[in-house]
């Protein structure tokens, strides 16, 4: 076909996976070159060059024998991301957070060996993770948009609800996320988009990954931002000098969310919960005139219904339960019923809470949840995952599976739960300003 060149940024990860062999073949590559493609995704290659430009990354470990993991584990604590390179289960990723646990998880890796490493990274609990979407042409960033997930880290990008501009950052915060892309465009030289991921917590910033392409979150930004980042891209991949876009996020007097679609209600007994493997089969952006109606307008647009008297709380972890205490106390306010499970209740009510107590499953006892759900006497299911004994496992896999099944609205994580009772609390359903996208002005 002999063509000019050959574009790999805007079709996901297999391009990218391809750029080398392509370049092998002497194909001419658009844009940001094949090697600094090969630099960003190579592991090793991409946290050599992380340390050498003083950036910091999560502690993390290929390993070879079972003896290596344990140690590692000792040095950096739990609880820690294993990647096995070979599962036979599929599962590609998995947060562990115990000795029991990890073995677990290593013996579905069928073998750790010198052929079949193991990638072992440390997982930061609590810490929030920020997006950045950027074009930069020969090592010059030219456009950015810097966006924040509402779940902590731990829930894949694809899966986790996105707001950008981000409401809820540190200035600082976005002074270093900036001077970190600024600098590692430069050292790739690169030309075209570029997503980075990072880990926040506390002005501590960690770089998780580094992708020479465009991103999901793309068009999203493009969107809400009104500039056309791919555009852009194009434009500099073909060669041609552009302007760098001087327009602020400050400026803007909208918010945009991205939600994610999930379809477990058709896919027979599936866990419908969120973890580091993508879940989602689609996704909504929405723009709305603050966060929370944005929040409220995607979480409806992805099949969410605003409760209207009952809602169960099943509030996991401690750290969990102390997210959901003042979006609880608002329900209660605003006239909800509060049901909850046995440690849920208790926990509320050393809090000055007071809520109905709904038995588990596996309880020989009434009220109990399972009856409640398939009674629908039940608007809103807040189930949070708490832990990984076989009695939690059950009991928590059959309230999420049956509130899908009856087609309850389901929540499985505190974070989202509390900024969707915030919206619903905070936002009238009457006043949701109906507009279209160029209704919405930036200055």
């Amino acid at each position: 076909e002999e063509p000019k060149g050959v574009i790999v940024s805007t079709g996901g990860q297999i391009p990218n996976n391809l750029a080398m062999r392509l370049h092998g073949q002497h194909v001419n590559i658009l844009g940001t070159s094949p090697e600094s493609i090969d630099r960003a995704e190579d592991r090793q290659k991409f946290s050599t060059m992380c340390d050498e430009l003083g950036i910091d990354q999560p502690r993390w470990s290929e390993l070879t024998s079972i003896e290596d993991i344990y140690h590692f584990v000792d040095k950096v604590g739990f609880p820690v991301l294993i990647r096995p390179s070979y599962v036979l289960s599929g599962a590609a990723m998995n947060v562990v957070s115990n000795k029991d646990e990890l073995l677990h998880f290593l013996e579905l890796a069928a073998e750790v060996s010198k052929d079949h490493p193991v990638v072992v990274s440390e997982f930061i609990e609590q810490a929030k993770e920020v997006e950045i979407d950027a074009v930069a042409q020969e090592g010059e960033v030219k456009a950015y948009a810097i966006s924040e997930h509402v779940e902590f880290a731990g829930v894949h990008s694809g899966d986790a609800t996105i707001v950008f501009p981000a409401q809820k950052l540190y200035v600082e915060t976005i002074r270093r996320i900036k001077k970190i892309a600024r600098s590692i465009a430069k050292e790739l030289n690169i030309s075209g988009p570029f997503n980075m991921q990072f880990l926040a917590k506390d002005n501590d910033i960690k770089v998780i990954e580094c992708n020479l392409r465009a991103s999901r979150s793309f068009p999203f930004v493009s969107k809400v931002l009104k500039y056309n980042f791919i555009d852009m891209a194009t434009r500099i991949m073909l060669g041609e000098k552009v302007e760098a876009l001087n327009k602020s996020v400050f400026d803007l007097d909208y918010v945009g969310v991205k939600a994610s679609q999930f379809s477990f209600a058709r896919l027979l007994k599936a866990d419908p919960v969120l973890g580091v493997d993508m879940a989602s089969t689609g996704e909504v952006g929405c723009i709305g005139e603050n966060y929370y109606e944005a929040i409220l307008k995607s979480m409806l647009s992805v099949g969410h219904r605003i409760p209207k008297k009952n809602i169960l709380i099943s509030s996991g972890p401690l750290r969990s339960k102390v997210e959901l205490i003042n979006s609880t106390r608002m329900l209660i306010e605003k006239g909800f019923t509060i049901y909850s499970t046995e440690g849920t209740a208790k926990f509320f009510k050393e809090n000055g809470i007071d809520v109905n107590i709904l038995y588990w499953p596996d309880e020989d006892k009434e009220p109990n949840i399972m009856e409640y759900l398939h009674d629908r006497k039940i608007d809103l299911a807040i189930n949070i995952p708490k832990n990984h004994t076989k009695r939690e496992l059950d009991n928590g896999y059959k309230i999420r599976r049956a509130a899908v099944d009856y087609n309850i609205p389901l929540i499985t994580n505190a974070r989202l739960a509390s900024a969707f009772i915030y919206a619903i609390c905070k936002v009238d359903p009457s006043e949701i300003a109906i507009k279209s996208w160029d209704e919405y002005r930036e200055y």
